[in-house]
């Protein structure tokens, strides 16, 4: 009997188990942002209390994986909302090589030594830290690399998000050297007349502005 009892709580838990991670969302593992790891540990560690020990009520294992999916729902709306919010629970891109050249005050800042980077680099069969345009730290920890002369294009740089859900970046402007004023004027010429109306904006090394509005 009590072995029934256990194979059929595992049963129920293992479905359980599935279908909260199908609520939060289709991610692979190995692209998860911190927060949604610490909150899938914090589900098969509830998972595992539950099933060592088949006298506690299962209502206790199902009442806090119920809470940590509205946790994780709210914050998945909120970080849609917010750029903020989305930068405090996933973290921003680090440029850690520009044009071959180290950025060591970024490197250090993410605490990511040169051991790490160039077994990043090995691993997508990079030999020479110099054959690198840009190598950027994503959120997730996966080094995203693009190599010099990987492309029949020369590369100048990559696209610059100028408006990010209405929001103006302007430390982006100022890579550009230009103002808020400037980027106003170009999108008026292209018929938006406020920031807010913007969802996306971005541009190119050959002065190409792409545009996409809300809906």
């Amino acid at each position: 009997m009590d072995i029934m009892i256990v194979f059929l709580r595992t049963v129920l838990i293992y479905f359980v188990v599935f279908l909260v991670l199908r609520i939060m969302g289709k991610r692979e593992v190995g692209k998860l942002s911190l927060f949604d790891l610490v909150i899938s540990i914090m589900i098969a560690e509830i998972a595992v209390f539950v099933l060592e020990d088949s006298n506690k009520p299962l209502i206790e294992g199902l009442v806090p994986m119920g809470t940590l999916v509205l946790i994780q729902l709210l914050i998945a709306f909120l970080t849609l909302k917010s750029r903020w919010i989305r930068l405090l629970f996933e973290g921003k891109p680090s440029l850690l090589i520009e044009k071959g050249q180290l950025n060591r005050d970024e490197m250090k800042k993410q605490r990511y030594n040169l051991d790490d980077l160039l077994l990043q680099l090995r691993q997508q069969k990079v030999r020479d830290v110099a054959d690198v345009e840009l190598a950027i730290l994503e959120p997730t920890g996966k080094l995203s690399v693009i190599e010099k002369g990987s492309n029949p294009f020369r590369f100048e740089g990559l696209p610059l998000p100028l408006i990010l859900d209405g929001k103006v970046q302007d430390d982006q402007l100022e890579k550009l050297g230009q103002t808020r004023f400037w980027l106003k004027n170009q999108l008026q010429a292209r018929g938006v007349f406020d920031f807010k109306e913007v969802f996306f904006c971005s541009i190119d090394h050959r002065g190409h502005i792409f545009l996409n509005r809300k809906r």
